[in-house]
């Protein structure tokens, strides 16, 4: 066999290589002139090199000075393309004999080209650089348009338009200051470090203003109430929010209603109407409306709306029954449990707790509604007492709130501060101190379509600060989303951010005063420093903002690692990002690893993976319910309001499955529940493909604007 020649590539004469000549600027695709990085060229042919299973260090190194060099020779004081400069690689790569590195540079280059002509037909400028499926999820419901109905605006100039809008609250406390905190806010957006809820991000700086993700709104036993509340409603979801209900006093089916001398149709009958009515709107809003209904267990139709979701429909409503504490006991204890009506007060029949709770469980086993909220537990949180008893949540439950109060959202995207093997915990407190102040900003710049939300928002100033891309932390970190060091690290993540969350508050409140129920708030009097807002953190589901961020849903594990998402009518094929990033830097990348990815989603199994990659990168169906819950509850413990999770079972799980899930769960204090069972309900939000297919077969993700909970609809 003939062993091909290497060459060498030697150092420009008189020049050491850290002395090479340099070109100052280059030309970007957009024309805009910006500084060389030679950082940026050695990263990649790195990457390159490493793909084909070359590991000399010094290589990339090297071949970027000679480039460099070169560049500058040609090109002298003038700026070089883009295009010139990746020309340049592919030329020093294989004057130096390096073909192979070489070959798996164009290859790369050759796929961003098709990322960007793909861009390019969608009609959007992405000077951000995100996956393709975001920018088209933004050009349909996010980016502006003029008049002709043309996209009018970048992905980096929407998160300008944003930090614009929101910065001006801060004129009001020091007049002049809003510049600054528009390059803050701005610099921080697009860089993707946070993401506020979606309605920030389509309403703000347009004539809809609210930037609220959802709102909780009163239903009382009336007519008037009910319908007035229905018609609030839809102004909500023309501007993006999600809404919340309880349904628990509206007098049950069959009871009388004297100004008739009829019989009351009873809370599931309204619960279609709200569905119906949002379906409407959903055909010409600007996304999917999603709602959160809410049931107590002592109502006499609980049996009826248990049930309701089994037979199909109600496709815009997650359900979720309110439990208390007396009955998960009488649930341990095989006891009785009083049916009230709420008309009346007066118990009305009395059933066997356990029969019920199986009913509950068995229809979350066939549909994965509903999930369980457990108010005792959130009432006890409930940092405004005085203002009523808490009944409802927002449309994923992340967020337990009393009527007429919203919902003002934004997530820390923890993959931006991963440096040098761990966490940056330095860099995450500055963007929780900053994300904080815009969250509280968003509370005076938003504008509500009915009058009785506005006093709500400014009397508790509650925001909601998440996190998204807990999985993908994690998994670059390699460390196991089923293991106790994951649960420790999520904890203490989640301990730091609620700790600065505080005292970012705290200092908000000595320069421009606590919220106005301060004084009737579970915090006062207790010698603590004033809060500038009465809730500080919540873990929201994050569907839209984490394809936007590139990233892993809230605190969820990655639901698969190859699959098509089904996004506005386009199929988009995909490989999670990081976990291919990986692979093409440790060399073991291949079109065998892709097609067997494609055919099952996981790596877990595959035996030519190695075996730390394969323990860190697991999927949602891998890991025991045990553990998801451990992480839920670990995270909970750290946050104000709630935490969206969802517990994904396989599709062999049972009813008794379920049933032991939703105890261990009320016994680790979380304040809300939601499974699902694989393959519960046709047309479900994830799917795999089946183990069994040929390769090529894909997991496949319907995501309309949404994802990241397989049975709650999670569309914020």
């Amino acid at each position: 066999m003939v062993r091909r020649q290497q060459k060498t590539i030697t150092k420009p004469k008189g020049h050491s290589w850290s002395e090479a000549a340099t070109p100052p600027r280059l030309r970007q695709r957009d024309g805009a002139i910006v500084g060389f990085d030679p950082g940026r060229i050695e990263a990649a042919i790195s990457r390159a090199a490493c793909e084909v299973g070359r590991r000399d260090p010094s290589l990339p190194a090297t071949v970027t000075a000679a480039i460099s060099t070169e560049l500058a020779r040609r090109f002298g004081s003038r700026p070089p393309g883009v295009e010139d400069i990746q020309d340049a690689v592919e030329q020093a790569l294989m004057r130096g004999g390096f073909a192979d590195v070489a070959r798996a540079f164009i290859v790369y280059r050759r796929e961003h080209a098709e990322l960007r002509r793909a861009k390019l037909l969608l009609g959007v400028r992405d000077d951000l650089k995100l996956p393709l499926s975001a920018v088209a999820v933004l050009k349909e419901r996010y980016l502006l348009r003029d008049d002709h109905g043309r996209v009018a605006e970048s992905t980096g100039e929407m998160m300008d338009r944003v930090a614009r809008h929101v910065a001006q609250a801060e004129e009001a406390w020091s007049p002049g200051s809003a510049q600054r905190w528009v390059e803050a806010f701005s610099r921080s957006l697009r860089r993707l470090e946070f993401l506020p809820n979606s309605p920030t991000l389509m309403n703000a700086g347009t004539s809809l203003g609210l930037l609220s993700g959802c709102v909780v709104l009163p239903l009382e036993d009336s007519l008037v109430s009910i319908f007035g509340t229905l018609g609030h409603a839809a102004l909500l979801h023309q501007a993006g929010a999600g809404t919340g209900y309880s349904f628990s006093r509206l007098r049950p089916r069959g009871d009388a209603v004297a100004s008739t001398g009829g019989a009351a149709s009873g809370p599931v009958s309204f619960l279609s109407v709200f569905d119906a009515a949002a379906d409407v709107l959903a055909q010409g809003g600007r996304r999917r409306g999603a709602s959160m209904a809410v049931l107590d267990v002592s109502h006499p139709d609980i049996v009826d709306f248990v049930q309701a979701k089994a037979a199909g429909g109600l496709e815009h409503f997650n359900v979720s029954v309110a439990v208390s504490d007396r009955f998960m006991r009488a649930v341990l204890r095989g006891t009785g449990h009083r049916l009230v009506n709420p008309r009346t007060g007066k118990a009305v029949a009395r059933i066997d707790a356990t029969e019920l709770f199986d009913r509950i469980c068995r229809a979350a086993w066939r549909s994965g509604d509903p999930g369980l909220l457990f108010l005792d537990r959130i009432n006890q949180a409930n940092p405004l007492p005085s203002s009523g008893r808490i009944e409802a949540t927002n449309p994923c439950g992340e967020v337990p709130l009393l009527p007429y109060e919203s919902c003002n959202l934004a997530s820390l995207n923890l993959a931006r501060f991963i440096s040098g093997g761990q966490v940056d915990f330095e860099r995450l407190r500055a963007a929780v101190w900053l994300a904080v102040r815009f969250l509280d900003d968003v509370i005076d710049v938003s504008r509500y379509p009915i009058r009785e939300l506005e006093r709500p928002a400014h009397d508790s100033r509650k925001v909601g600060l998440g996190v998204m891309g807990l999985a993908e932390l994690l998994a670059v970190l390699g460390i196991p989303y089923d293991s106790e060091p994951a649960i420790r690290l999520a904890g203490r993540v989640l301990a730091v951010i609620e700790k600065e969350a505080h005292q970012a508050s705290a200092e908000l409140a000595a320069q421009r005063g606590p919220f106005p129920l301060y004084q009737h708030s579970r915090y006062a009097g207790q010698g603590t420093r004033p809060l500038r807002n009465a809730q500080l953190t919540s873990i929201a589901p994050t569907g839209t903002i984490s394809l936007i961020a590139g990233t892993t849903s809230g605190i969820e594990p990655m639901f698969a690692l190859s699959y098509v998402r089904h996004i506005l009518g386009r199929q988009l094929p995909e490989v999670n990002p990081h976990f291919e990033r990986l692979a093409r830097d440790r060399g073991f990348w291949s079109d065998q690893l892709r097609a067997e990815l494609d055919r099952t989603g996981m790596v877990r199994q595959i035996p030519h993976v190695p075996p730390d990659v394969r323990t860190a990168f697991v999927t949602a169906l891998e890991i025991p319910p045990e553990w998801h819950l451990k992480m839920q509850a670990a995270v909970q413990r750290h946050v104000d309001a709630a935490v969206a999770k969802t517990i994904n079972l396989p599709e062999q799980a049972t009813a008794a499955d379920i049933r032991a899930i939703y105890l261990a769960a009320w016994q680790a204090r979380v304040k809300g529940i939601t499974v699902y069972r694989y393959g519960a309900r046709p047309g479900q939000v994830l799917t795999l493909a089946d183990p069994g297919t040929a390769p090529g077969a894909t997991v496949k993700i319907h995501d309309e604007y949404s994802g990241g909970c397989s049975g709650h609809t999670c569309a914020f």
